[in-house]
C-alpha cells in the first residue's frame, strides 16, 4: 500500500503562512516547533497549525503543494477559514 501525503499551512507569530508536505502532520509539527524543520519557522513561533489537506498520493500532495505557494496570501487565508469552520 502507498503511504499517503498531507498538504499543510503552518501559521507563525507574525501571521505568515508556510506551506509544505508530510506523511504525518502532528509529527511534522512537532518538528516545526522544535526548530527541527524548515530554516523558513526557526525563530518564528509560536507556530500554530493553520489547515492540512486530505491524504493523497505524493505526487498529488507535491503537485498541490506547489499550486498554493503560487496562491496570494488572501486566498491561503480563505483556505484556513473554511478548516476552522
Amino acid at each position: 500500500m502507498e503511504t499517503l501525503w498531507f498538504v499543510y499551512l503552518i501559521r507563525t507569530r507574525q501571521g505568515h503562512l508556510y506551506c509544505g508536505v508530510t506523511t504525518d502532520v502532528s509529527r511534522r509539527l512537532a518538528q516545526h516547533t522544535k526548530g527541527k524543520g524548515a530554516r523558513a519557522l526557526r525563530g518564528k513561533g509560536p507556530l500554530s497549525l493553520a489547515w492540512y489537506s486530505e491524504p493523497m498520493e505524493k505526487r498529488a500532495a507535491m503537485q498541490r503543494e506547489w499550486e498554493i505557494k503560487q496562491w496570494p496570501k488572501k486566498r491561503k487565508e480563505m483556505l484556513c477559514a473554511c478548516f476552522r469552520s
